[in-house]
């Protein structure tokens, strides 16, 4: 056979189309790595987060409630509770509730009628408590494994120290009431629950209490629970109930519900996380939820009770620096993500999305709304102020008589000719 002869051009250029090809399957195989890598954390977080349970049960709405053992919950993963002995009930209610039962000829339904969906399909048995079964497409939606179930930084407002770059900066607007200059050990409010709408799939509203302690800085404690709307942390637009802490400001510590080692529950009726129904209509029927959080004299910790009847369990006091004693701060309100994608402000509702001066059955209220003292006694609150970055959007009206106790309107619909 005759020599072949190649030319000095034919091999450099099938050098280069082997490099090209070393290239494109180097790639390739790295980004196989990284799918394989993120798939392998999610699973690892997935199997973390749902503990076998005894009993599941299929929701109406597309999730699994899992019944699991009350000593086998994701708040048991905390190295400092490896040994603790879970206490089942506060040691001191307090004293001089609001009752719940008379309220006003306004309100047309009770609270105590709002079951969560779930219910429909079955119930957890004592013993047990019931946990929303977290999805792979949960975590994936989140921006990263370890950020999943986490409110982003600087999401609580800033009534007294405003800074409206600061504000702006976050993304968060706020329409709330606040009380501030004293020693607060509880709050609690009946919180009227709505469906708002969400503009983009990263943006949530929400309607809660935050119980505070230090300062806006790196270290603020907080306690949180109300109901939201979170297409991001949830998968939909269902109005469901939820709980919140951090003891570093969002940073490293603390999460919603059951997604990360801290709270205690020992209720088995109710699901945080799980969707409340039914909700609110616009001049129709009307429903709220009462929330009291208070901290338990005797054994320190922080106790949440729904409705008249349902203490859902406590966050250990270990788990804060400034709470251990009591907090500084209580907010009541609504809060939306505002990402402003397309230059415009976000159409994102927050309460019903109509302005508090509409009133009863269509705006959107928190009534009763009381503060408990170091007697262990709840208070009206003493001068209740209110705070909100841009009224043209979002506002909140405060009022006071004999059925609603201390009240506000709050909410708006966001985006709007006064609020481009």
């Amino acid at each position: 056979m005759g020599a072949v002869h190649l030319s000095a051009e034919k091999l450099a250029r099938g050098f280069l189309v082997c490099l090209c090809l070393w290239g494109f399957f180097s790639l390739s195989c790295a980004a196989r790595s990284g799918v394989s890598k993120q798939k392998f954390e999610v699973k690892k977080h997935l199997n973390r987060l749902n503990k076998p349970a005894v009993k599941s049960i299929q929701s109406p709405d597309g999730d699994v409630i899992d019944c699991v053992p009350i000593s086998k919950q994701p708040a048991f993963d905390h190295p400092f509770l490896k040994d603790h002995k879970i206490q089942m009930k506060p040691s001191y209610h307090p004293e001089g509730l609001f009752d719940d039962n008379k309220v006003s000829t306004k309100s047309n339904k009770k609270e105590m009628h709002i079951p969560q969906l779930w219910h429909r399909y079955g119930k957890c048995a004592e013993g047990t408590i019931p946990i929303r079964r977290t999805k792979e497409d949960d975590v994936l939606r989140a921006s990263s494994v370890k950020r999943y179930g986490k409110k982003k930084h600087r999401s609580v407002p800033l009534p007294k120290s405003a800074e409206p770059d600061l504000i702006n900066q976050s993304g968060h607007q706020h329409a709330i009431a606040y009380v501030e200059g004293d020693k607060y050990y509880g709050a609690k409010a009946t919180i009227n629950v709505w469906e708002p709408k969400i503009q983009q799939q990263n943006e949530f509203s929400l309607s809660q209490i935050w119980l505070l302690g230090g300062s806006f800085g790196q270290d603020l404690n907080s306690i949180e629970a109300g109901w939201q709307v979170s297409p991001d942390l949830y998968g939909d637009n269902n109005t469901r109930l939820f709980t919140y802490w951090t003891s570093d400001a969002y940073q490293a510590t603390g999460c919603y519900n059951h997604l990360c080692a801290g709270f205690i529950q020992t209720n088995s009726d109710i699901a945080m996380g799980a969707t409340i129904s039914p909700v609110s209509g616009y001049r129709n029927s009307q429903y709220d939820i009462s929330i009291l959080i208070w901290k338990d004299p005797k054994e320190g910790h922080w106790w949440m009770q729904f409705g008249n009847g349902y203490v859902i369990g406590y966050w250990p006091s270990f788990l804060f620096s400034y709470l251990t004693e009591s907090a500084s701060m209580i907010e009541w309100g609504g809060e939306v993500v505002n990402s402003q994608s397309d230059g415009h402000h976000t159409s994102t509702q927050m309460g019903s999305g109509r302005f508090p001066e509409e009133g009863f059955s269509k705006a959107s209220y928190f009534r009763n709304i009381q503060v408990v003292d170091s007697s262990n006694n709840l208070k009206a609150p003493k001068g209740l102020g209110t705070f909100t970055e841009q009224s043209n959007c979002y506002d909140v009206q405060p009022g006071n008589n004999d059925d609603w106790g201390h009240y506000f309107y709050y909410g708006g619909p966001g985006k709007n000719q006064n609020c481009p």
